[in-house]
């Protein structure tokens, strides 16, 4: 018996050791091979590729950017009785200077104190600029042809670019620098109070740069294609603006020799635009059905102080020959949950949003588009960009 209880020990201890061997092997089994060069919190996600192949195109879209050489108009001017406010001509940065924009466009306006403020258009700029004023205490009336989801603004990137085609260096002047900078930093801090809503209207994503060549050069090439003389102003705002980071070797699945990332807001503009339109009726706010053809037209409204946002519409129906269109398309990706990034790649950029995968084919750079008023959908444009990202995949390292 004696024997026996020994015997029955020895195998517990030994069968004991042997689980503890098997477990410390789990412990240090094989792990990921460490990126050199880059502390732990900057190593990148695990990135889900696109599924980019033209059959899984669900919509092409075109929009006109209402571009102003001179930059946007904020301004005032008497009609008979009726005071009214222009802000349009943002070019490719409706959207990011929107509240900037509006709190401008606001303060003119309240001037007169007004009880009622009537807002033309109900795009990007109309839409925040009539959320401004009811925030001011006035009740608002907004007059459009159709709601933000019909407008020209739906059919946007959806990134924060305050000063994509904000304006031209000479035509500005030196001094527009500083009115931009208050727009830009305005609309920034609004924005924050849209993170983290149901539904993301507004979020931060990695964004990806990859090339072949250094980014140097890349940037030395794009200056030449720009023979306009674009006004940039992101260096004023770099306090607020996230760092880009050249990542190393094999950081990253893409298989570019360079890659830089960066982090950026966008806008998921359908829940983003949801959210608006939800703010402003929730606030007393009404919309009435409108077309208008003549400037004289406004003095027939029941309102005397009306903020004017009609974005391009304004070159026919204001005969303001100052705006310049600037032809934007977009190919529409099924949407893809498990991709939170995006990138530009031999100048097709990529940006996966809640509502669809955005493709833009952007060679010929700031110029592309510039003074073309047409919006037919080029089905060629969009197969050519999403082949371009397949073939990209296709040495995608997973």
């Amino acid at each position: 018996m004696a024997e026996r209880d020994l015997n029955r020990r020895r195998l517990l201890q030994t069968s004991l050791a042997l689980g503890g061997l098997g477990l410390a092997g789990c412990a240090t089994g094989p792990r990921a091979p460490r990126i050199t060069g880059l502390s732990a919190q900057d190593i990148p996600p695990v990135l889900a590729p696109v599924r980019a192949h033209p059959d899984r195109l669900f919509d092409i879209t075109v929009c006109l950017r209402p571009f102003r050489a001179k930059g946007p108009r904020i301004e005032a001017e008497q009609i008979g009785d009726t005071l009214v406010v222009h802000n349009y001509g943002h070019g490719g940065s409706g959207w990011s200077l929107s509240w900037g924009s509006a709190n401008m466009a606001m303060q003119l306006a309240l001037g007169n104190s007004p009880a009622e403020i009537a807002v033309i258009g109900c795009g990007a700029i109309g839409l925040t600029s009539a959320i401004m004023a009811q925030r001011a205490g006035t009740k608002v009336t907004i007059y459009a042809r159709d709601l933000l989801p019909q407008t020209r603004s739906a059919r946007a990137t959806g990134s924060w670019t305050p000063d994509s085609r904000i304006a031209l260096k000479e035509p500005a002047g030196p001094k527009f620098g500083e009115v931009w900078e208050q727009m830009a930093r305005f609309s920034f801090k609004t924005y924050r109070q849209y993170l983290g809503l149901p539904g993301t209207p507004v979020e931060f994503t990695d964004r990806y740069s990859l090339s072949d060549e250094p980014f140097e050069q890349v940037r030395e090439e794009a200056e030449k294609l720009d023979t306009l003389g674009f006004a940039t102003y992101m260096d004023r705002i770099r306090d607020i603006t996230p760092r880009s980071q050249d990542l190393p070797a094999g950081a990253t699945p893409f298989p570019t020799r360079y890659v830089r990332r960066s982090q950026n807001m966008q806008f998921n503009i359908a829940g983003y635009a949801h959210t608006l339109m939800t703010d402003f009726f929730s606030a007393g706010g009404k919309f009435v059905r409108k077309q208008f053809r003549s400037p004289n037209e406004l003095t027939q409204l029941k309102e005397k102080v009306v903020i004017n946002c009609p974005g391009y519409a304004a070159r026919d129906w204001w005969k303001d020959e100052s705006l310049t269109p600037v032809r934007g398309q977009i190919a529409w990706l099924i949407p893809q949950p498990e991709v939170n990034y995006g990138f530009n790649y031999k100048n097709i950029s990529i940006l996966s949003r809640r509502d669809g995968i955005v493709v833009q084919d952007l060679n010929g750079g700031d110029m592309r588009g510039y003074n073309v008023s047409g919006e037919l959908a080029d089905r060629a444009e969009a197969d050519n960009a999403v082949n371009t990202i397949a073939e990209m995949y296709s040495r995608f390292r997973v």
